[in-house]
């Protein structure tokens, strides 16, 4: 069957003959495709959540850097973080900060698993730094995930042994607790996430026993919520976010929202779609209809954000993308820059239309290349050398409140090569 793709429906004449009988001519009609409408986001907690959070950015590879298995802030490259740092973030447009932190070489033997003074503190200081710049806050545990390197993490030894998952579980309520404590009087602008992209040794995909590998992060998820709520202060109330298997929107049907005495949990993905575009090893050179590399990016994107919508948004479940992005593209290459500044443009408005809170991943990295996400000089704040029209690009996409400027709108002016 040949498939329509366009958006209008098309019809033609067959006709059909045979010896001895009479043609016959018949009108045959295909629908176009089905166009996914904006919805009009409901008066609900999940939408406001997500107005609060708004746009986000991610101080990536900074805090949850790591070398010989020990957590150091300035190993891969990143100038130690200032207040200048997160007063740059925050006179950029965004109004909220994901700190990644790995904890790796800072936690103790068991069974008190204590960590390092010097490293929560800081923690503590750059969280400060964001507080002072009127930001928004998401801590979470990052890096420490198994990902094959033996990290405390284990998913895998979980899922192959109680004993492990018991001696896993008692970290986790450990180390949440400590975090808590050290954070119990700060106020609701801080919010904590409990992992980042669990997964089972390196399998990114959950090929076989997905519900045992799941239903262990859902065990991990509500040993944290406890945790951090048993601790009291603001942390008896306070908004926790909880994501999945490698926090993929493929594996939001498994993900369970916790027991949560306080109501205040959040799920969590990550969006790095098209992975061939985004950061993948071939970065094809342009994205969306106007392009040959993803003539059906657009489409992808909008359904993906309407299924979290239609499965979570609309029936008022906080969730929110803890992050997303692309690798930077040469501004020497016109038709390359122009598509990587369409694709964060779309991506934001996009979320915002659907109501989901959006954090862009930055590591800090500057230049162009595969996992190359510097927006900001991550110990001034200032931008990177080409930071500040991508930056721009995705502030208008979730700030503008012109009627004229639509999804629609922003799909119409896609670059033309």
């Amino acid at each position: 069957m040949w498939r329509n793709d366009s958006y209008d429906p098309r019809s033609g004449d067959v006709s059909i003959s045979a010896t001895g009988a009479s043609n016959v001519t018949l009108k045959v009609t295909q629908a176009g495709k089905t166009v996914i409408p904006d919805p009009t986001l409901p008066d609900n907690a999940a939408v406001a959540r997500a107005k609060e959070l708004g746009l986000g950015w991610n101080m990536g590879n900074h805090m949850d850097a790591y070398a010989n298995g020990v957590a150091n802030e300035t190993c891969w490259g990143n100038a130690k973080a200032t207040q200048a740092t997160m007063d740059g973030v925050k006179a950029a447009g965004f109004t909220s900060v994901r700190i990644p932190v790995t904890w790796l070489g800072h936690i103790g033997d068991a069974p008190d698993y204590r960590i390092d003074d010097a490293w929560m503190d800081r923690v503590y200081e750059i969280v400060e730094y964001a507080e002072k710049a009127g930001l928004n806050v998401i801590v979470n545990t990052h890096h420490d995930e198994d990902h094959g390197d033996a990290h405390w993490l284990n998913l895998a030894g979980a899922v192959n042994s109680e004993d492990t998952n018991a001696q896993v579980k008692a970290e986790i309520s450990a180390v949440w607790t400590q975090i808590a404590l050290k954070f119990q009087d700060k106020g609701d602008f801080l919010m904590f996430e409990s992992f980042n992209e669990l997964i089972y040794s390196d399998q990114w995909s959950s090929s076989s026993n997905t519900e045992k590998k799941c239903d262990i992060i859902n065990q991990w998820n509500q040993v944290f919520v406890d945790a951090v709520r048993a601790t009291g202060g603001n942390n008896a109330t306070r908004w926790l976010g909880v994501p999945g298997y490698a926090a993929s929107p493929a594996y939001l049907d498994y993900l369970q929202v916790p027991t949560d005495p306080a109501r205040k949990t959040m799920l969590a993905f990550h969006c790095y779609d098209p992975y061939q575009y985004t950061i993948g090893e071939q970065q094809l050179p342009d994205w969306g209809h106007t392009g040959k590399s993803f003539p059906t990016g657009e489409e992808q994107i909008k359904a993906l954000f309407n299924s979290i919508y239609t499965n979570y948004i609309a029936k008022n479940i906080p969730i929110y993308m803890g992050e997303f992005g692309c690798s930077f593209r040469s501004k020497n290459d016109a038709k390359a820059w122009a598509y990587f500044l369409y694709y964060l443009e779309y991506v934001v408005k996009c979320a915002k239309s659907f109501g989901i809170s959006a954090f862009l991943w930055d590591n800090g990295v500057d230049g162009y290349g595969q996992e190359n996400h510097g927006y900001f000089n991550h110990g001034t704040g200032a931008y990177s050398s080409n930071g500040k029209e991508p930056v721009q690009a995705m502030v208008k996409a979730w700030n503008t409140t012109d009627t004229g400027y639509t999804l629609q709108s922003v799909f119409d002016s896609a670059p033309k090569f």
